[in-house]
This record gives structure tokens, C-alpha cells and sequence, in this order.
């Protein structure tokens, strides 16, 4: 007998709940990694998020070779792919770590009862959240809908579990299982390669964010709550790629932070809102495509004007840190929050672009896109969704670079020639024309 342990976004061996317990078995275990683009209601992955999940499946591949068992890979709708593997391996027992989105839960639903049916156990374990979406409820017993009271509800909870340990060793399968070649898969850019800002700035894989973590804590996290609005103080801890797949879990970052004994308040809150976006993500799963605010689909967005978004996804709207932002992100698969909500808000609301056509292109270009994440922050800079910014709150990209950025040094590494261009809007006259589109709204 076998035991399978089926990975998604939890591409590690250190704190991996469903891994250990399988290893605890004293069964060979077969490690399973399905690239599901099929089943109805995942969202396919965007370019750069391929680029990563090679990387770290590639090095994934690596550590379990080195403790004597094999990542087999397979592409395919879930729902047919991992009971036709646990068939083959002969598994006695089928394990993963949840997901939360709804159409994960709804195939993971049928996985395991078509597992069950083939009288193989099947068992789901916590993994990549602090806290489970339900059991973090309002007096009233709803889901909150506000950040702070959110949080200080999570903390009221007992404190987050430690780390489980690493296997050291997998036993080996007894019968020789098919795998894809993942260079098969095609999750690397050819024609064109435009992945080379990726390489420069990333190693992705399991190590290097174990490496990345100890480096935060040991040389950043003394001066993160001071400086991490600056987008030149290299404060940001460079984590949340590594937390989207997984190669850290959140309670191996909550608990370094806390035994660390820095000053790290405003990042534990920064866990806090990853929080908030799944739990928000669990409660309402079309968050990427419905406004969580209703009243918002009444809002009179004017017909799209290509060139406007286009100047915006490729950094040339003339404001300067609004196009360093935009180029980062081109360049890197990356960019720092604060710029992030300053982008976001010029596209949504100096614009008048739908949030998301934003959304999307996110999707599509940033290495930590996730799916609860990418659209709830969108949202809140948006208006429409949970504890969300005011309409009327709209960062003036000008304003914000004198506060964040005051020597220039972030704009001049991304957009020198950012001074010298045209602006496509007036800031002024696009905030007024957003917030009386806001009233129009609100006048229904």
C-alpha cells in the first residue's frame, strides 16, 4: 500500500501538514502535483505565475529526490487525474492541504468522496491559513466585513499552531509511476523569452524562500514598520510570492516574526489582511469578477479607451510614479504595495478604467497573484469591496512621491525619463470627473 500526497499551492516540505502526516504512515508515499487548466471555475494561471510555479516545482522535484521518492506530475482535469494515480500507486490513503476558493472546494468535495467510494481514506489538513474562514465569525454570526474588528478577532483566537517538521526521509514507491516531463508543460516563456527581469530578481523554490525569510528577520525587520511605505528602502520583506505558492507557510512567517522580538506589528498586520482576503474569498468566491459592494454596478463607467489602459500597463501615462511602478512590475513580476494602491487608484479612478481590466492585467504580470488577494485588493482600492477605501479617497500619485519617495531615488531607478513626458490626464480634472461619477451612482 501507498500513501498520496497531492500538492497545489503548497509546493514545500518544511510545514506541510498533509506531507508529514502521510510520512508518519510508514508507507511509501507518492508525491502528486496536478496542473488542472480543465476543471470548471479555476482560473488558469497568468504568464508570470508560470514562470514561477517551473521554478519551484523544478526545485520541489529536487528535495523530494533527495529523501528517496519521486514528484510525479500530471496534467488534467483533478477530478480524473488523482483517483486514476491513486489507482495506480494502489494508495490506502489520498492527502492535501485545503484550498478555499469555490471552485477548489467543489472539486476537492468530489475528489474525496469518489475516494472514499473506492474505500481508500482521504483527509484534508490546514496549511495555508492562520485561521479557518469559519471560525472567525461576528457576534451575529456573519463574516466581518471591516479589517480591524476582523483581526482583533483572529488574535482573541489561540495563538497560531508552530511549524510541523520536515520528513527526512520518504520511503520509496514500490511500482515505477508515469510522469510528465515539465518542460512539457510549456509554463516558460520562448518566443518571445521576456522572463529575463524575472530570473535577475527571483530564485524561486523552497530554499531560497527559507533563505529570504532568515534574511528579512536578521537584517530588515528592525526598520520594516518605519520605512516599508518607501518603495527605495528595501524594507519590504519579499515574501508574499513565497506565501502565494506556498514554499512558506504562514505560521512559519507569523512565528520567525514573533521569536524574532522586532518590532514587527504593522507585518503581523500585513498576515492579518492575507487573511482577510481569503476569508472574504471564502465567503463570497466571485470575488474576481462581482462587485462585494452591489451598489457598485451601477456605477457609470464610460466605454473603455484602449490607449488608456494601455498607456498604463506599459508604464507611459506621464506620471512619474505611476510609470516606475508599471515598468517594475514589467520588469520584475513585482511591485511595492504602496505604489501597487497608488497604480491601481490612477487606472480606476484618474482613468476611469474598470478595476478589472486591473485586475487582470495583475493577474497576468505579478509573480504573487493569488486568487483572493489580486481581486480584494483591487476592490479596496476600488471602493466596492470589504473595509474599502472611500470612493472619494484618491491617491494623488504627485502628492505621494513627495511623501514616499522624496529624493526620487525609486523613479529614477524605474522611470528617468518620467519627468520629461506628457501627462495623458490632468489629475485634477480626472478626480473630479471620477468623483462626479461617484454621485451619479450614488443618485442612482
Amino acid at each position: 500500500m501507498t500513501t498520496l500526497v497531492w500538492l497545489r499551492d503548497d509546493l514545500r516540505l518544511a510545514d506541510n501538514p498533509a506531507l508529514r502526516a502521510a510520512a508518519d504512515r510508514d508507507e511509501p508515499v507518492v508525491v502528486l502535483y496536478v496542473l488542472d487548466e480543465e476543471s470548471t471555475g479555476i482560473r488558469p494561471l497568468g504568464g508570470a505565475a508560470k514562470w514561477w510555479l517551473h521554478g519551484s516545482l523544478e526545485r520541489l522535484g529536487e528535495r523530494i529526490a533527495e529523501r528517496g521518492s519521486t514528484l510525479v506530475l500530471r496534467r488534467g482535469r483533478a477530478a480524473d487525474v488523482v483517483p486514476s494515480v491513486a489507482a495506480d500507486v494502489d494508495a490506502s490513503a489520498v492527502f492535501w492541504n485545503r484550498r478555499y476558493g469555490g471552485p477548489e472546494r467543489t472539486v476537492d468535495t468530489g475528489i474525496k468522496a469518489a475516494l472514499r467510494e473506492d474505500r481508500r481514506e482521504a483527509s484534508s489538513f490546514s496549511a495555508s491559513l492562520l485561521f479557518e474562514p469559519w471560525t472567525v465569525r461576528t457576534g451575529a454570526g456573519t463574516p466581518y466585513a471591516v479589517f480591524t474588528p476582523f483581526w482583533k478577532a483572529c488574535l482573541a483566537l489561540a495563538a497560531p499552531r508552530g511549524p510541523v517538521a520536515e520528513p527526512r526521509e520518504l520511503a520509496v514507491p514500490r511500482r515505477r509511476v508515469d510522469s510528465d516531463a515539465l518542460d512539457d508543460w510549456g509554463l516558460l516563456p520562448r518566443h518571445p523569452d521576456w522572463a529575463g527581469g524575472l530570473r535577475e530578481a527571483w530564485t524561486p523554490g523552497e530554499t531560497a524562500a527559507r533563505h529570504r525569510l532568515r534574511e528579512f528577520i536578521a537584517d530588515d525587520a528592525a526598520h520594516y514598520d518605519r520605512a516599508r511605505d518607501e518603495p527605495d528602502a528595501g524594507a519590504t520583506s519579499l515574501l508574499s510570492p513565497r506565501l502565494r505558492w506556498g514554499e512558506l507557510s504562514p505560521h512559519q512567517v507569523w512565528h520567525a516574526a514573533v521569536e524574532s522580538g522586532a518590532p514587527l506589528h504593522g507585518f503581523l498586520s500585513e498576515l492579518g489582511w492575507r487573511e482577510f482576503a481569503w476569508h472574504t474569498l471564502f465567503h463570497a468566491p466571485d470575488l474576481a469578477t462581482k462587485n462585494l459592494r452591489p451598489q457598485f454596478d451601477a456605477f457609470p463607467w464610460p466605454r473603455l479607451r484602449p490607449t488608456l489602459l494601455e498607456a498604463w500597463q506599459r508604464g507611459r501615462t506621464g506620471i512619474p510614479l505611476v510609470d516606475a511602478g508599471m515598468r517594475e512590475l514589467w520588469r520584475t513580476g513585482f511591485m511595492h504595495n504602496r505604489v501597487r494602491m497608488v497604480t491601481a487608484s490612477f487606472l480606476v479612478k484618474n482613468l476611469l478604467v474598470h478595476w478589472h481590466h486591473g485586475e487582470e492585467w495583475f493577474w497576468d504580470t505579478l509573480v504573487d497573484a493569488d486568487a483572493a488577494n489580486n481581486p480584494f485588493n483591487w476592490q479596496w482600492v476600488a471602493g466596492s469591496g470589504a473595509d474599502a477605501a472611500p470612493y472619494f479617497r484618491v491617491f494623488n500619485p504627485e502628492l505621494q512621491a513627495k511623501k514616499f519617495d522624496p529624493q526620487g531615488r525609486y523613479i529614477a531607478r524605474w522611470a528617468p525619463d518620467g519627468l520629461e513626458t506628457e501627462p495623458i490626464v490632468d489629475l485634477r480634472e480626472s478626480r473630479q470627473a471620477a468623483l462626479a461619477a461617484y454621485e451619479a451612482m450614488r443618485r442612482g
